[in-house]
């Protein structure tokens, strides 16, 4: 088990290209695009896998609407990034969810679900207003955000099988230990 959860944490970390909740340069547009961004940077790739971890260490029915609000607030952070609607400290925002959602795991924490949907679809919001708002002018936005939410959505349930079927307790707590120090250093700059 421990092999699995080695080779699922190095996959993740050759996937990931930098700490960025931003689309890049280049000719990027329609659906593949957006399905790619989450998986190219840390930030995305730690917090997406660290809501699946949370969703299944809490269980019951936070194994779904942890993940579903999650991606339907990530949604109208989106829409408002879209409109050009301001969302100071987006960045920051993003950083903190790292942090959190590292630590909830590493924790263990049992929050009733009522506090960890509100949780996630809080910190949903800065991830996908940065989404939103550095969509590529020549993007379809539907297209783009149906790839990013599918993207998304296969990240919670990566975090959610890892955790159900692979990941010992102890295992889950170190990673989610290890996801919180990484939300630090992206709130440093360092990553």
């Amino acid at each position: 088990m421990s092999r699995r959860f080695l080779s699922s944490v190095l996959l993740l970390a050759l996937m990931a290209t930098g700490a960025e909740a931003h689309t890049g340069t280049g000719g990027i547009s329609g659906f593949a695009h957006g399905f790619a961004h989450p998986f190219n940077g840390l930030d995305h790739l730690l917090a997406m896998v660290a809501v699946g971890v949370f969703a299944a260490n809490l269980g019951g029915r936070a194994l779904w609407l942890v993940p579903a609000t999650f991606i339907s607030m990530m949604a109208a952070g989106g829409i408002a990034g879209i409109h050009g609607l301001n969302l100071p400290f987006v960045e920051t925002g993003i950083a903190l969810s790292v942090i959190a959602l590292g630590a909830m795991v590493a924790l263990r924490w049992k929050a009733p679900v009522s506090v960890a949907v509100t949780l996630a679809g809080f910190f949903a919001v800065f991830h996908g207003h940065a989404h939103g708002s550095e969509i590529p002018v020549a993007a379809s936005a539907v297209s783009y955000a149906g790839g990013f939410m599918l993207a998304t959505a296969a990240l919670h349930a990566l975090g959610v099988g890892m955790r159900r079927l692979a990941i010992p307790r102890p295992l889950a707590q170190l990673g989610g230990g290890t996801m919180a120090l990484a939300g630090i250093g992206l709130l440093s700059g360092v990553f």
